[in-house]
C-alpha cells in the first residue's frame, strides 16, 4: 500500500478509492472555465469521487507559435482563486520556470511538473521546497523505472508529498502508446500515480501546426487503468472539445464524462470485491 496524502478534505493514495483531477487544457477564458468547473463539482459530488480542478494558465510547449497559449501567469491564478474559493474545490496548475513557482503555490493545492520537464532538477527542487504536493507528468521519453531519480529530487527537500502521473510512451513519429505495467512499477515506488487518459491519446504534432488525438479511446484505457489499480485519473474534458483552444482532439467531451465514472467505479469495486474473495 502506497503512501497516503491530503490535498485540502481528500485523501488520496493508501487504501482510498480512485479520485478525479479534470478541467479544460487551459483557461480560455472566465465564463467558460467556470462553467467546466461548476459542472464537474455536480457530476463528482453526486457520483461521491473526490475531485481537483485543472487548467493551464499558460501552454508554453505549444507546437506552433501561432498557437493560444492562454491568459498568463497573473489572471491566470487569479481566476483559479476565484474558482477554488467560490465552489470549494482543491485546484491544481502546471509550472514551466522556477520564478512561477512562489506565485502558483499561494493558489494551488497541487503543482504540476509537465511531461516535458520532469527532469528538469531545479524546477523539481524548487517545487519540492514549497511544501506543497507536486504531480510530476512522467515524460514520454523516460522509463517507469526513472522515475525513481524524480523522487529523488523532490525528496531531497523534505518533501514526501509526491504524486506521479503516467501520460502515454513515444511509439515511433506523432504517437503515444501506453504500458500498463508502469502503473504498478511506479506504485512500487510508495507514491500515489495517476493515469492521464487524455493525453494518453494525443498524436504530438501529428497536425503539422498542431497536435492531433483520438479521443474515443479515452474510455478505454480509462477503464484499464482503474483495472489496474491506479490511485487516480487524470482528464480533461470541454463542452465542445472541437472548438477547444488547445488540445480538443484528445479531450473528453463534458457530456461523457459521468456515465464513464460510473463504469469506473463500478470496475474499482469488482476488483476490491475480487481482491477479498482471494484473499
Amino acid at each position: 500500500m502506497g503512501r497516503e496524502i491530503n490535498i485540502g478534505n481528500i485523501k488520496i493514495g493508501g487504501n482510498n478509492g480512485f479520485f478525479l483531477i479534470a478541467g479544460p487544457c487551459v483557461i480560455e477564458n472566465e465564463e467558460i472555465t467556470f462553467e467546466i468547473a461548476k459542472e464537474l463539482k455536480k457530476i463528482t459530488s453526486e457520483e461521491k469521487i473526490p475531485f481537483i480542478f485543472k487548467a493551464s494558465f499558460d501552454k508554453a510547449n505549444r507546437t506552433s507559435i501561432h498557437s493560444f497559449r492562454g491568459p498568463g501567469l497573473k489572471e491566470g491564478l487569479r481566476i483559479l482563486k476565484e474558482i477554488k474559493e467560490s465552489l470549494n474545490i482543491p485546484v491544481t496548475t502546471d509550472v514551466h520556470c522556477v520564478y512561477q513557482i512562489d506565485k502558483v503555490s499561494e493558489v494551488v493545492d497541487i503543482i504540476q511538473i509537465p511531461a516535458f520537464l520532469s527532469r528538469q532538477t531545479d524546477l523539481l527542487i524548487s517545487a519540492g521546497k514549497t511544501g506543497k504536493p507536486v504531480n510530476v507528468k512522467k515524460g514520454q521519453f523516460l522509463a517507469p523505472w526513472d522515475v525513481k531519480n524524480v523522487i529523488e529530487k523532490i525528496e531531497s527537500t523534505g518533501n514526501r508529498n509526491i504524486l506521479l502521473t503516467e501520460r502515454g510512451t513515444c511509439f515511433g513519429y506523432n504517437r503515444l502508446v501506453v504500458d500498463f505495467c508502469s502503473l504498478p512499477i511506479m506504485r512500487s515506488f510508495g507514491y500515489p500515480v495517476i493515469f492521464d487518459a487524455t493525453h494518453s491519446v494525443q498524436q504530438p504534432g501529428a497536425k503539422g501546426d498542431s497536435s492531433g488525438g483520438n479521443r474515443e479511446f479515452v474510455p478505454y484505457l480509462a477503464k484499464a487503468a482503474v483495472a489496474a489499480g491506479v490511485d487516480g485519473i487524470f482528464m480533461e474534458v470541454h463542452p465542445e472539445p472541437e472548438k477547444a483552444l488547445s488540445d480538443g482532439p484528445n479531450m473528453l467531451e463534458l457530456e461523457r464524462l459521468k456515465p464513464l465514472l460510473k463504469t469506473l467505479k463500478r470496475i474499482e469495486e469488482a476488483v476490491k470485491d475480487g481482491e477479498r474473495k482471494d484473499t
